[in-house]
């Protein structure tokens, strides 16, 4: 997609909240007519966005659809396709995140991240891929924790992965039909989700993050509607992130996990140093 040609139609999942509904938001401002898919319709938000139009010509619709049920998916998909028309920009948005350690992450919350965030994203791209043209982009937000390793982040971080093989492969597979496909990988970004997260953050897990660096949301939106406008197969917003990224794909894996291990075991260390004694009782 040229960077000079703007997407008429936009699917976004997950755009109820978070970088989906500020990306919504961004292509509402643009003109564009807007297709939202989530877990729940919430009428305030869809008229937040719907407030949000140009004129009075613009469609901005919403379907309530979960990304890890590919019938339910699928079905609203195509009502959006005959509401608005094909999308010529479908960002998969959803996303959600157990940050555990292994030991004490279930085997249900293992496979509830892997299914909303892997599972979720091949459902989207298998639901919109048929019916987009020539010219048309797919988008997938996966993290910086697709690159990067972190501590506690055993689901999320596997998830993550498997969505950048995925988009890897579909960038090979659709490019020689004429339709693109973006990473996107954000450092950590002040969505609700995060903030959520930070209540149970394990200490490790935040020192690690500091390499990757820290957005604000509409920093982290403009630098994402850049990427996305130049057409960029891979999207990392942030100048942490894209050392931490340039880090882990040109440094042996030696020096990255000789890092990586002592910031670990230092915090782990303090842990067990600032933890209270208990006196037994006399």
């Amino acid at each position: 997609m040229s960077a000079r040609i703007q997407p008429t139609t936009v699917f976004v999942t997950g755009g109820m909240s978070g970088i989906g509904k500020a990306l919504a938001t961004s292509y509402i401002h643009r003109g564009a007519h807007v297709a939202i898919f989530d877990l729940a319709v919430n009428d305030a938000v869809l008229d937040e966005l719907s407030n949000e139009r140009l004129h009075a010509g613009q469609t901005v619709v919403a379907y309530q659809a979960s990304v890890t049920d590919f019938g339910a998916l699928g079905e609203a998909v195509t009502k959006a396709v005959a509401t608005i028309g094909a999308p010529q920009l479908a960002l998969n948005c959803a996303g959600i995140q157990r940050a555990q350690p292994f030991d004490s992450l279930s085997a249900e919350h293992f496979e509830q991240v892997v299914q909303v965030n892997l599972i979720g994203s091949r459902n989207f791209a298998a639901a919109v891929l048929p019916t987009m043209e020539p010219g048309s982009r797919l988008a997938l937000v996966s993290s910086m924790a697709g690159f990067v390793a972190n501590y506690s982040y055993a689901a999320y971080s596997a998830s993550k992965f498997g969505v950048i093989g995925l988009g890897r492969v579909l960038r090979l597979e659709y490019k020689p039909r004429g339709i693109a496909v973006s990473l996107v990988c954000p450092p950590e970004v002040d969505t609700p989700m995060v903030v959520d997260e930070m209540k149970n953050m394990h200490p490790a897990s935040r020192r690690l993050k500091e390499f990757g660096g820290s957005l604000s949301l509409p920093a982290a939106i403009t630098m994402i509607l850049a990427g996305l406008d130049a057409g960029r197969d891979v999207i990392i917003p942030g100048s942490k992130a894209k050392m931490a990224y340039f880090c882990s794909r040109y440094l042996p894996d030696f020096v990255m996990n000789f890092i990586a291990d002592r910031i670990v075991l230092s915090v782990l260390r303090k842990m067990k140093r600032d933890k209270p004694t208990q006196v037994e009782s006399q």
